[in-house]
């Protein structure tokens, strides 16, 4: 079994900063692409970042410049740090990755429980 674990979400004024963390555990031979995706209320889950087994990384326009997107491969863990949030970044935040499993031919891709990130303006 694998399982994605999220921490960091928090509430925080607008135009601070927090740090979201997802580790990845269980029986992983390999982790390809990472991310993080949104959803807030009402609306559909959205791309935030994500980051390739080799440090590339994709950002939605609306976080560029704003949010960093990290990953310790050592550790099966994917880092976001989100500076100058904004209220509009309120949403719960999930982690998601490929994942290659030990004795398993083929890539699956999981998702974290997710964690909620709530700007107050």
């Amino acid at each position: 079994q694998v399982q994605l674990v999220e921490s960091g979400g928090d509430l925080v004024q607008a135009g601070g900063s927090l740090r979201l963390s997802c580790a990845a555990s269980g029986s992983i031979r390999g982790i390809n692409d990472m991310g993080w995706y949104r959803q807030a209320p009402g609306k559909q889950r959205e791309l935030v970042a994500t980051i390739t087994s080799g440090g590339i990384t994709n950002y939605a326009d609306s976080v560029k410049g704003r949010f960093t997107i990290s990953r310790d491969n050592a550790k099966n863990t994917v880092y976001l740090q989100m500076n100058s949030l904004k209220p509009e970044d309120t949403a719960v935040y999930y982690c998601n990755a490929d994942i290659w499993r030990i004795g398993v031919a083929f890539r699956t891709n999981y998702w974290g429980q997710g964690t909620q990130v709530t700007v107050s303006s």
